[in-house]
């Protein structure tokens, strides 16, 4: 079982080894203003913590814009809907699905959010359920889409010429089971291989540890383990937590056509 310890033993090793422990956080599914949303920017506001939202263009309500301050705006699929196959695993952009659909899906909910949010909108696409087909993986540059982000450390930083991928790794509630909050050492455990896999070079160092929320969905346990991860980690002393245009600048492979937006944020140690 992972302790607090066996994790302030792997924080300490970076802080002996002069790298820096780069977190960043992403919450998935917003349409609308609601109660939790606005416990979700508190928390964001009590740690000062950057905050990326992937948001579902077609049930977007309009009235979001005045209740995500300084948030970048990620695109969440469109509808949210499965469309792929009963014996296969859920996801809106399926091998099933015909490309020139998918198509213009994407380059629809692009237009939503980036006419809604304007600069907030970073032209990121997060599958729902994670889930991609290679097919419209491809594609993806070409609609003007400047990165990926899915679940469980990437395979390349660079997955398809003109964009890169920058993923979730920490997920704290138990899906297949209580849809409550997983047990503490659960969560700590993915938390600790990750950073132990960057470290050894059996992960990208350069990806940070990614936190994965969906606020509509949390009970109070789940807030609560959100809140003791975040006081722990911005406790220590190795831990900085970066907005997504800052994990984009640390790939070295990025191509002159990825435009970052500019932003502030203290540049990271060359070996995070």
């Amino acid at each position: 079982m992972t302790s607090w310890q066996d994790l302030t033993a792997e924080l300490d090793l970076w802080t002996s080894e002069k790298r820096l422990a780069t977190f960043w956080w992403r919450d998935d599914d917003l349409v609308a203003p609601s109660p939790a949303l606005d416990r979700l920017i508190s928390l964001r506001d009590h740690f000062n913590i950057p905050l990326a939202l992937a948001v579902i263009p077609e049930a977007v309500d309009s009235t979001l814009t005045d209740h995500v301050p300084d948030c970048f705006i990620l695109q969440h699929g469109f509808h949210h809907h499965n469309y792929a196959d009963p014996k296969e695993k859920k996801s809106e952009f399926s091998n099933i699905r015909p490309i020139v659909e998918m198509e213009a899906d994407l380059q629809n909910g692009q237009s939503i959010l980036s006419q809604l949010f304007g600069d907030q909108f970073l032209p990121f696409f997060v599958p729902p359920w994670n889930r991609i087909d290679d097919k419209v993986l491809q594609q993806l540059p070409k609609l003007g889409y400047i990165g990926l982000s899915r679940y469980k450390q990437r395979s390349k930083a660079v997955p398809v010429a003109g964009m890169v991928e920058i993923n979730a790794h920490v997920d704290p509630i138990d899906w297949r089971g209580s849809r409550s909050s997983l047990e503490t050492d659960q969560i700590l455990t993915m938390v600790l291989e990750h950073l132990i896999a960057r470290r050894t070079g059996r992960a990208d160092p350069r990806e940070p540890t990614g936190l994965l929320t969906h606020h509509l969905v949390h009970d109070e346990e789940v807030w609560a383990q959100i809140y003791q991860l975040m006081s722990f980690l911005c406790n220590h002393s190795s831990v900085r937590w970066i907005p997504l245009p800052a994990a984009i600048a640390l790939i070295d492979e990025i191509s002159e056509d990825i435009i970052l937006p500019k932003v502030e944020a203290e540049p990271a140690d060359d070996n995070s």
